[in-house]
Parts: C-alpha cells; sequence; structure tokens
C-alpha cells in the first residue's frame, strides 16, 4: 500500500476501484472530504487520447502518464487488482482488505499495463524506435485507435508505407458514415492504404518473415505492425463478488440515474463500464465522475436524501479523431467537419493541459 492515510478526521471511506479517466478524477475530488483509497493494477494514469501521439514522440508521454500520487495528495493508493467485493470491503491480490462506506467501481477496460511508470514510459520509447526503423507498417484495426496511428505515422514520418486493415467495411463505426468517409479521404490523401472487410493473420508472419496474409487473400509487406483493436470490459470479475447480479447480457454494469449500481445505495459505476447508451469517451467518463462526486458529497452530508441529488443524463454526443498533429475528424450534432479548424479542438494538444489541470496538475509541466 503506498501514499499516506487520509486520516480519522475524514470519517467516511470512499473506495475507488480503477484509475483511469473516471476513476482519477473521483479520487482526486473527493480526497479532502473523505478518507479515499484508489485501487489500481498501475502506479499511475494515462491520458489514454493521448497515447498515439507518444509512439511518435516518446516525450509527450511525459506530460500524459501520470504518477497516481501526483495528484491524490491526501489519499492511498494501493497497486494491484482488486478481486473481490463483499458489502462491507474490496480485497485485492496482494492481500489487502479495505473497507468502505462508498464504493465507487471505474475498471474500464481489459489491457496488459506496465505496473510502473518508468516502464510504461520505455515502453513509448520501444514503439518510437519500431516504427522508426521500419519501412512499412500494417496496422490492424479501423476504430479510432487504429486511425488515429496510421494518420500520426503518415504524418511524423511521411515516407513510410502504412497499410490499415479493417474487418467492417467502413473505418469509424461509432461514428457515422460522413465522418468516416472523411476520415478515410484524408488517410488516402497521405497515402495510407485502407483495406476493408479483411482481417489479418498476424501468424503468417512469423521467423522472420514479413509477409502478412489477409482473409481476402492479399499479401501485405510490412517491417512490423499494431494491433489497434477494442479491448474487452474490465467487469467480468464482478461475478466473483456481491455484484455478480449487477451485469447486463453484455457484461455491462446496470445504473441508476444516480449512477449508483442498480439495488445499491452506496455503490456506483462510472465509465465505459456502465449500460447507459452513450459513446464510450474520455468526456463522458469524467462527466460521469462528476456526478458521482456530488452525489457521494451529498449522501455524507444528508444521509441520501434523493431530492438533493444530481442525476446523470446523456448530452449531445460529439466526437472528435485527430488526424495528426493539426487536423481531424469532428462529428457534432448537426454537422461533421474535417481539417484544421476542428483539428485547432483537439490535434495539437489533445486535451492533455486540460485533463492535467483538471487533476490539480501544472497543464505544461511533468
Amino acid at each position: 500500500m503506498e501514499g499516506t492515510a487520509s486520516g480519522s478526521r475524514q470519517g467516511k471511506r470512499v473506495v475507488v476501484i480503477g484509475g483511469g479517466i473516471a476513476g482519477s478524477l473521483a479520487a482526486k475530488l473527493l480526497q479532502f472530504d473523505a478518507d479515499v483509497t484508489l485501487i489500481d493494477p498501475k502506479e499511475y494514469f494515462e491520458i489514454t487520447w493521448a497515447s498515439l501521439r507518444s509512439m511518435v514522440e516518446p516525450k509527450f508521454a511525459e506530460r500524459t502518464v501520470i504518477n497516481h500520487r501526483s495528484f491524490l495528495k491526501q489519499g492511498r493508493v494501493v497497486t494491484s487488482p482488486a478481486i473481490n467485493i463483499t458489502n462491507s470491503d474490496v480485497m485485492t491480490e496482494d492481500g489487502s482488505v479495505i473497507g468502505y462506506d462508498y464504493l465507487v467501481i471505474a475498471t474500464g477496460h481489459n489491457d496488459l499495463f506496465p505496473k510502473t511508470r518508468q516502464e510504461k514510459l520505455s515502453h513509448y520509447q520501444a514503439e518510437y524506435e519500431k516504427i522508426k526503423s521500419s519501412g512499412s507498417v500494417l496496422i490492424v484495426g479501423g476504430g479510432p485507435s487504429g486511425v488515429e496511428l496510421a494518420a500520426e505515422i503518415a504524418v511524423d514520418f511521411p515516407e513510410k508505407k502504412v497499410t490499415l486493415v479493417h474487418k467492417g467495411p467502413r473505418l469509424l463505426e461509432f461514428v457515422g458514415q460522413k465522418a468516416a468517409d472523411k476520415a478515410s479521404d484524408w488517410l488516402e490523401s497521405k497515402k495510407v492504404e485502407v483495406i476493408l472487410n479483411q482481417s489479418v493473420d498476424l501468424s503468417s508472419a512469423s521467423d522472420g518473415n514479413k509477409i502478412y496474409r489477409t482473409s481476402g487473400g492479399e499479401t501485405i509487406h510490412a517491417d512490423c505492425h499494431f494491433l489497434c483493436v477494442g479491448k474487452p470490459l474490465s467487469s467480468q470479475w464482478l461475478n466473483g463478488t456481491v455484484l455478480k447480479d449487477s451485469l447486463d447480457g453484455k457484461g455491462m454494469v446496470m445504473v441508476d440515474e444516480y449512477l449508483r449500481i442498480r439495488g445499491r445505495s452506496n455503490v456506483f459505476a462510472i465509465g465505459d463500464i456502465t449500460n447507459i447508451p452513450e459513446m464510450k469517451q474520455g468526456y463522458i467518463a469524467e462527466s460521469h465522475a462528476n456526478v458521482v462526486v456530488k452525489n457521494i458529497k451529498v449522501m455524507m452530508m444528508s444521509g441520501g436524501k434523493k431530492k438533493k441529488m444530481s442525476t446523470y443524463k446523456p448530452g449531445s454526443e460529439l466526437a472528435i479523431v485527430s488526424l495528426g498533429r493539426k487536423d481531424s475528424v469532428a462529428q457534432f450534432p448537426f454537422v461533421t467537419v474535417v481539417g484544421c479548424l476542428p483539428g485547432l479542438i483537439k490535434s495539437k494538444d489533445l486535451f492533455v493541459g486540460k485533463t492535467r489541470k483538471s487533476r490539480g496538475l501544472n497543464p505544461k509541466l511533468v
């Protein structure tokens, strides 16, 4: 267990499971009002939507990979996965048992993360060296990660041959057709080859062979590849806990209008694991965190009177996919645009300064 105890004067114990976009913000905002413990398998929070820039510019990660203790000054950090939940405690893999009065589950998606910040920074340096030393790059997956990585490489390394293969009929299936078409046109203008309706057998290029085969019978030469496909939700572990009945058929956590897990008065869920029918994006996860923080503060002061609690209402959805350092494609409620104008909103700094500031950190410095 790392960090410093927040002291008995804080009273109510709040445990946050998951130190991603939503969980880190919730812990940060509650640390001076309660006895907060943040449980996360890794020692850092990462601004995930900026990770692809770090693959072509490793120094960028110095601002986007942030040790939890940098923003959680008045709480504890337990660097170990949560493995069980009872009505009063959370158990972690390292044997810790942490009691709670309020619980926030923000576990997001399953992925293999290095445990330490330095290991993560080294990972980005290694990815950069791999790209830099390759003449050709294969990207598998045409969602936002695949499209943004292809764009980053095409802009920073225009001499490299980039091929993007996607199993679906179009790129960026989470947004509308118009936005997908604009992104595809932009990539093709940068000489990125886009192959749709096909998958790739990554094992076909084993033993030093750099030829990959697709399900459509095509062959692709690439010196390296990156797999950019969606990760499963990190919620199945709840089946072994007192919250086993909280998941819907898709593995999402069912929540009420206050973002409390249905049937629970003091357990909340936020971020991508919730069953709210909306886009799963970082700014939305932060909105969840803000609502839950308000509600926990109200409950601590008033005993949970519903009339004083805040309800979460999905707003107008917008999506911005960065295309290198200057351009992006943006889908707003009534218009879709591509180029440097929407790029001014996101692509230069990728909201890194804003996200750091929301956690009480200097927007520009490490």
